[in-house]
């Protein structure tokens, strides 16, 4: 590399960009296609809210353990080859879906698509080692838009897949781009050997080969299934059967953090490095990943069961109509996922955070105040689009840029899986507010009630003021160090 000029060094950086990013763009491409489908997947298959919630947050559950992990054993064992095993998986979990005649095996199929979506921070940790600091932002924001543009086309293709063909083929047409992709970045992607963590140089030192901190794994799916498991059976109603089992999930959730976090304190190399959680700058980072992953992810299911109700409870609309109601959701967060690593480059990397929750906020009161037809629901989507993708792709590059070098598959590990448990809860807590049900005299089966709807965006406006919080918190202390020096 360092023999090349460095014009070739910025056509191969670039090159690289666009290979690691077809991994987002085949990815949420796939997730969004299935979205439209929800309620043909819960008649199918005769399951309540709380059940379908589990198609995503199942997925999304493994996704956060498997994340800190892949990062782990992209430090240890190479990022290319950690992040061409996961995408095969991914392939592999994504054909199986197609087969899927039951809730068990899907949910099963999509166990396996959670592994594969770890593949994230092995290529953010590519990206990091490919791109110089002055041009990180860019390619983190070009990175992260290809997530909207994934979800962009998967909205407009499902929908139609979907009425034409049935939800199964949504599944069957992303194996042949998923396949490409990964045959595409075996061959033309190369990894730079950058350096080993410090935990692996210690093993490494004292004669010990480096391991997976597999009882971490454990311990912090526990806590994460047992969490999702109250949410789930508070959608039943506090009642004298209900309140003991909700009770005990939360307890084993509390108790199996504090496990985790014992074990993390005494391993040598482990799951979640905790000196990164005492960071004050990646901690915020982090818990703003965590509350934009649960809004977007509370979002998408409540707002396709809202246009596909029969009203009066809903706009009595079909998958196209619940894609078109999405899209400008989609394409705001694209738009502003590109243009927010040139906004980053002229007033810095604290005030788009600061911009973007103030927008989600704005939007999601609007959100709440307006919502009686789909144009309304539509313009408020794609201010509260706006205002996250300006905040996530923000975040993520103080993520990125921030983490020690040697930790930054580690790091990256940590924010994805913050993030992808908020991505968990968003569903489940979505289905506990619309469990609240409403029957409609005349037709078969029950919908969530408009109060249910409000809770939704209600909650939405309070996570973006408490991202609002931890980012202005970021900014009082940047401005402290500004003045000691």
């Amino acid at each position: 590399m360092s023999s090349l000029t460095s014009a070739n060094v910025n056509r191969h950086a670039w090159f690289t960009l666009g290979m690691l990013s077809s991994t987002l763009l085949v990815v949420f491409f796939s997730e969004t296609m299935l979205l439209p489908a929800i309620p043909e997947i819960m008649k199918d298959f005769g399951i309540s809210y709380g059940t379908a919630a589990w198609i995503f947050s199942a997925y999304l559950i493994v996704a956060a353990v498997m994340t800190p992990i892949a990062g782990k054993m992209s430090d240890l064992y190479g990022k290319k080859k950690v992040l061409l095993i996961l995408l095969t998986m991914y392939a592999a979990g994504i054909a199986a879906g197609g087969f899927a005649n039951n809730i068990s095996f899907l949910l099963a199929s999509r166990i396996i698509q959670g592994v594969g979506l770890a593949a994230v921070p092995a290529a953010f940790s590519l990206l990091r080692d490919t791109f110089p600091p002055a041009k990180l932002a860019i390619a983190v924001g070009v990175f992260g838009s290809m997530y909207s543009a994934g979800s962009v086309v998967g909205l407009l293709a499902g929908a139609t897949i979907i009425n034409s063909f049935g939800w199964h083929f949504t599944f069957f047409s992303i194996v042949p781009f998923a396949a490409a992709m990964t045959v595409m970045i075996a061959i033309f992607v190369k990894e730079n050997k950058g350096q080993l963590s410090d935990p692996v140089k210690i093993q490494k030192s004292a004669g010990k080969r480096p391991s997976i901190d597999l009882k971490g794994a454990l311990a912090l799916s526990v806590t994460i299934i047992a969490f999702l498991i109250a949410l789930t059976l508070v959608e039943s109603g506090l009642g004298p059967e209900t309140l003991p089992q909700i009770g005990v999930a939360f307890i084993v959730s509390v108790i199996s953090l504090a496990v985790f976090v014992i074990i993390e304190r005494r391993v040598i190399s482990p799951l979640v490095d905790l000196r990164l959680l005492k960071d004050k700058t990646l901690l915020p980072s982090y818990i703003i990943l965590m509350a934009t992953g649960i809004t977007m992810f509370m979002a998408y299911p409540a707002i396709v069961q809202l246009v596909r109700s029969p009203t009066p409870l809903g706009f009595g609309g079909d998958a196209v109509d619940a894609a078109n109601v999405q899209l400008p959701f989609m394409v705001m967060f694209l738009v502003f996922a590109s243009i927010t690593p040139l906004i980053i480059n002229r007033i810095g990397k604290l005030k788009p955070i600061i911009i973007g929750t103030l927008i989600s906020v704005v939007g999601s009161i609007g959100l709440l105040m307006l919502h009686s037809t789909e144009y309304a629901v539509s313009t408020n989507l794609a201010i509260i689009a706006s205002g996250l993708s300006m905040t996530t792709t923000a975040t993520w590059n103080i993520v990125v840029s921030s983490a020690p070098r040697p930790f930054i598959g580690i790091s990256v590990g940590v924010g994805a899986l913050l993030l992808f448990m908020g991505m968990a809860i968003g569903p489940a807590l979505a289905g506990v507010y619309m469990e609240n049900h409403e029957t409609i005299k005349g037709v078969q089966g029950s919908y969530p009630s408009l109060d249910s709807y409000n809770l939704v965006y209600l909650t939405s406006g309070l996570l973006s003021a408490v991202s609002l919080g931890f980012v202005l918190m970021l900014k009082i202390r940047q401005a402290k160090k500004e003045i000691d020096v």
